[in-house]
């Protein structure tokens, strides 16, 4: 295919790009002529206007010779047939070099004979220039023997009334006709002429066809503004190949094809784009209109997001190509993407993440395009994110509330599950620390509520007025919910702020109340036994600085929940410690994608990028020796995003801090963990070694051991986190490596817990304290994890005694890992 700029003689070669988005809609629309009665805002056409732009035939006539020799390419015929909805050109030699076209809308045309004398014939149609001799399509005989051809939708318009473009007659008087390929003579008329048409014959693929100086420059603004068009961001398997760029620049090539007495307002790209009018919007960019136009009083919204809104995913195509932003916010700071979301079109949402759009974003509610899909139960949409972006699954809005909150709400049972089913975890609290299982009680949907009971959200979790999910179910008269919460244990006796019980929320003799007044009775009735059982002893010991709350509960003894030292999320000092702490001393990285590729530099500090897409550590990372990880830093190029970043992101996974039948304090998972996952941080007081001997406790220390400078140690005695209380287990499923974040100097590492192996909800989380430690403490006490393998139970430690005797003198112990 060549391309060939206005008077010059030589050919230039450019690239076929096909547009295989396009759709048989689109195609009618893109190769329809343009009509001069065009009804768009602030296209102001006098009558005269109008007039001027209808098509005069001029069938007959000729123009003088178009000078110059015509190449060999150039002396075939130029004429354009269409047949049944395929078009076809003429390659018969041409002898006469003058042109001719059937009206003032056509470009002119090097004719063969035979066409020449169609021509003369009147059966070239004025509005599109296709010849009209097989197929089907209109006849206008007004002087009985002379045929006046042209398709019904190139019919002339005038003040609602139609005429025919050949001798102006009126068009209701005309027969649609059908001509075979063998038969150059009308056929009966068909018996239902009212049956609609499409606008043209739709386009068939077309061989690389010659381009003369007389193709006008419409062609060469169309190819210079679509020039990055990326043809496989739009491909789809289930769909057969469609025209290329060459055949629609075929129909639109002339500048006469464009309203001569028109100059539409930028903001006509906004309103054409909203429209689907894909055919005005590649004019109006061709003319230069911004793509990224705010559209003032309409939210200022682009056209992109008009058309993703609509689902135009053709001209969502067009503005990509032409330069139009993906990122672009409107006022409530909502992307394209989540236009597309939130009206349910999953063409254009699969399209714009082909092309390049986030998923992360939110808006000024703190939605993403989850949370969007979700509540309006999208359940295809969400489907579709998730199998791109289910790390976001959990992302939690302004309220705190996270997809599967929004979709409990509107009881969305099939996106619950959905959502369940891909891991959203049902115990992450809102703003006023409301679960899952609160919105199903409120939305009273028991098959939801019992779906979150499985998926292990917690019954007896209370909100910032002490309600339970019992209190909200019986404030809102659901008796199957309340019915479902008793038979799983729900305390009918339990109290809120205002010291009400379910029993006191519910109307007094209703269903609910009768239901919460026998089970009462019954719970009374059983006091007298012993049916003791874990106490909450502390709804968060973090006091809210973790993401994810802590809850600490006791059905051992009767222990108070530990107050005997300050919860700090972060580590921090208590001493001048001089920690290189400058920015520009950071190594970091240029990435523009999400971190993943072996050229981030961030990744090559570590030997790789070990992350996956959901922030795990891979299967085959080496747990023997664990390499030190750099995360991307805040001097790094990337988004806050990005693969590279987990540990500095905090504590995600539930976590509970329990009392054990002998090891004390212990900390186990509410929830199901993968191997790799991140699990939670040492966090204390970092100390200089010569500061940790001279402590007297010495029973929290954790070694930093970087080989690097001076030696330091975490000491989480009086200032630390959920890691303090961290037992050792024989057979650990937690492994200890070195994170660098938001600095590298190399003294002080973070000390980040990933799971070793996959660990079930319930179960003991713990990792090894190391030979070290035990041959310190061994006098003093030994193992209790009661593994079958334990190598430091009073068994293993007396033949441990018999073979090496304890390192005397030693004041400090310094965990280590494995």
């Amino acid at each position: 295919m060549m391309e060939v700029q206005p008077g010059e003689g030589c050919h230039v070669e450019y690239t076929e790009l096909a547009l295989d988005c396009l759709d048989l809609k689109a195609q009618e629309e893109l190769l329809s002529p343009p009509l001069s009665g065009d009804n768009t805002v602030d296209a102001e056409l006098t009558e005269t206007d109008l007039a001027e732009e209808l098509p005069l035939c001029c069938c007959r006539m000729e123009t003088p010779h178009s000078g110059g020799s015509l190449s060999t390419m150039d002396q075939t015929c130029m004429a354009m047939e269409s047949v049944d909805g395929m078009l076809s050109r003429c390659q018969r030699r041409v002898v006469k070099q003058e042109m001719m076209r059937p009206s003032n809308t056509v470009h002119l045309l090097v004719l063969c004979e035979d066409h020449r004398a169609g021509m003369v014939k009147h059966h070239c149609c004025p509005g599109c220039g296709l010849f009209c001799r097989a197929g089907t399509f209109m006849e206008c005989r007004p002087y009985g023997s002379i045929s006046h051809r042209f398709h019904r939708d190139c019919a002339s318009i005038l003040k609602d009334l139609r005429f025919c473009p050949h001798c102006g007659e009126d068009a209701s008087g005309a027969k649609e006709v059908t001509v075979s390929m063998a038969d150059p003579s009308p056929s009966v008329p068909r018996s239902n002429p009212g049956q609609p048409l499409p606008a043209v014959p739709t386009v068939a693929t077309l061989p690389s066809v010659p381009t003369t100086p007389l193709f006008s420059s419409y062609r060469a603004a169309l190819l210079l503004s679509l020039s990055r068009l990326k043809s496989e961001a739009v491909c789809a398997a289930d769909r057969p190949p469609k025209e290329s760029l060459e055949s629609i620049l075929m129909a639109l090539d002339d500048e006469n094809l464009k309203p001569k007495k028109v100059k539409y307002p930028t903001r006509q790209l906004y309103i054409s784009a909203k429209q689907g009018e894909l055919q005005k919007v590649i004019r109006l960019l061709v003319d230069g209109k911004d793509p990224n136009f705010l559209m003032e009083g309409h939210n200022k919204v682009t056209p992109l997001h008009a058309a993703a809104a609509e689902g135009h995913q053709e001209i969502c195509h067009m503005l990509v190509q032409a330069g139009a932003n993906l990122e672009m916010f409107d006022e409530e700071q909502r992307t394209p993407l989540m236009a597309a979301c939130e009206n349910n079109h999953l063409d254009t949402v699969k399209y714009m993440l082909r092309a390049g759009a986030a998923v992360s974003h939110k808006d000024i509610m703190g939605f993403t395009c989850l949370h969007l899909a979700a509540k309006l139960g999208h359940y295809d949409i969400v489907h579709h994110l998730l199998s791109k972006a289910s790390k976001y699954i959990n992302c939690q809005d302004n309220g705190g509330w996270t997809p599967i909150t929004w979709a409990i709400e509107y009881k969305h049972k099939e996106l619950v599950h959905l959502l369940l089913a891909r891991g959203a975890d049902v115990n992450i609290r809102d703003k006023e620390e409301n679960v899952c299982l609160h919105w199903a009680a409120l939305s009273g949907c028991d098959d939801i509520a019992q779906a979150l009971l499985e998926a292990r959200c917690d019954l007896n979790a209370v909100n910032v007025h002490s309600d339970s999910a019992l209190h909200v179910a019986a404030r809102e008269n659901h008796l199957e919910c309340v019915m479902l919460f008793l038979s799983r244990g729900a305390d009918v006796n339990q109290k809120n702020k205002e010291g009400e019980t379910a029993l006191d929320c519910c109307v007094y003799g209703s269903k609910v109340w009768t239901a919460l007044n026998t089970n009462k009775k019954l719970t009374d009735a059983r006091r007298g036994r012993d049916c003791h059982g874990e106490k909450v002893l502390s709804r968060d010991i973090s006091r809210g600085y973790e993401a994810v709350p802590i809850t600490c509960v006791n059905g051992v003894d009767s222990e108070p929940s530990p107050d005997n030292f300050k919860y700090i999320p972060d580590s921090c000092v208590t001493s001048p410690l001089n920690i290189d702490k400058d920015i520009t001393h950071l190594q970091h990285c240029s990435c523009t994608d999400d971190c993943s590729s072996s050229t981030c530099m961030c990744g090559q500090l570590s030997l790789r990028c070990w992350y996956d897409s959901e922030g795990r550590l891979p299967l085959d990372f080496c747990q023997r020796e664990p390499p030190v990880l750099f995360e991307c830093n805040h001097a790094c190029s990337c988004w806050r995003t990005c693969r590279n970043r987990v540990v500095q992101n905090g504590l995600r996974a539930r976590l509970q801090l329990f009392r054990t039948q002998k090891m004390g304090w212990g900390v186990r998972t509410m929830q199901d963990i993968p191997q790799g996952t991140f699990i939670c941080e040492y966090v204390g007081e970092i100390v200089t070694d010569a500061e940790a001997d001279k402590r007297e406790n010495d029973s929290f220390l954790f070694t930093l051991d970087n080989k690097v400078g001076d030696a330091h140690c975490i000491d989480a005695r009086l200032f630390g986190n959920i890691g303090r209380f961290i037992n050792h287990l024989c057979e650990p499923n937690l492994l200890a490596v070195r994170v660098f974040t938001m600095h590298q100097d190399l003294r002080f590492p973070r000390i980040a817990f990933f799971s070793s192996r996959p660990i079930k909800a319930g179960d003991q989380i713990g990792f090894d304290y190391g030979d070290h430690y035990w041959r310190v403490k061994s006098k003093y006490f030994s193992c209790q994890c009661g593994s079958l393998k334990c190598r430091h139970s009073l068994l293993g430690l007396q033949h441990n005694l018999a073979d090496s005797k304890p390192n005397q003198g030693q004041k400090c112990f310094q965990i280590t890992p494995a």
